[in-house]
């Protein structure tokens, strides 16, 4: 008896840049209203301005989380939203990149797997590698900002399966 294995290989195609972008874009909207939300109802929690802080201080340097405790200031917020914004917008379109290679754009169940699949592996590789380079963020780790990281994946993942305009498509999704 065969079985036949759907096994999937790369292969360079085109991605569809402009949904990459909104996928990105709206995955780490999604991911930053998770994370405000946490923080404001966290028992513990440092309160809603202290992950912009820590997102801030990419930006704008270490400085920032001088500014304790943590309350709202017009210029964190912004390099926070910029920051937070490209770095969603740069993995959204590494996401549809790999999406779009290994041929899991065009299957929901099989780019939900990889969505979450990225967003922990983007989770592992924030909060143990980079925490080298920005040991500030090691205050962030744990299974919160974990889920927050895979519905990134999922979200960014599913919006460019849904948005992506493909070579062989004639028109868009609907």
């Amino acid at each position: 008896m065969d079985i036949p294995l759907h096994l999937h290989r790369w292969q360079r195609h085109a991605f569809d840049r402009t949904a990459a972008v909104v996928a990105g874009f709206t995955g780490g909207a999604v991911m930053m209203a998770l994370e405000l939300l946490w923080s404001a109802v966290s028992p513990g929690a440092a309160g809603p301005w202290h992950t912009p802080h820590l997102v801030a201080a990419l930006l704008m340097g270490p400085e920032v989380l001088w500014q304790i405790p943590y309350v709202f200031h017009p210029s964190v917020l912004v390099a926070a939203l910029v920051t937070h914004y490209l770095l969603g917008i740069g993995f959204g379109v590494v996401l549809a990149l790999v999406a779009t290679g290994f041929g899991f754009d065009r299957d929901a169940p099989a780019i939900v797997a990889l969505g979450a699949v990225f967003g922990l592996a983007l989770y592992g590789f924030d909060f143990h590698v980079m925490v080298g380079l920005f040991p500030w963020f090691a205050d962030l780790q744990g299974w919160p900002t974990a889920v927050a990281h895979v519905v990134f994946g999922v979200t960014a993942a599913l919006l460019y399966h849904h948005l992506a305009r493909r070579p062989d498509d004639t028109r868009r999704h609907e």
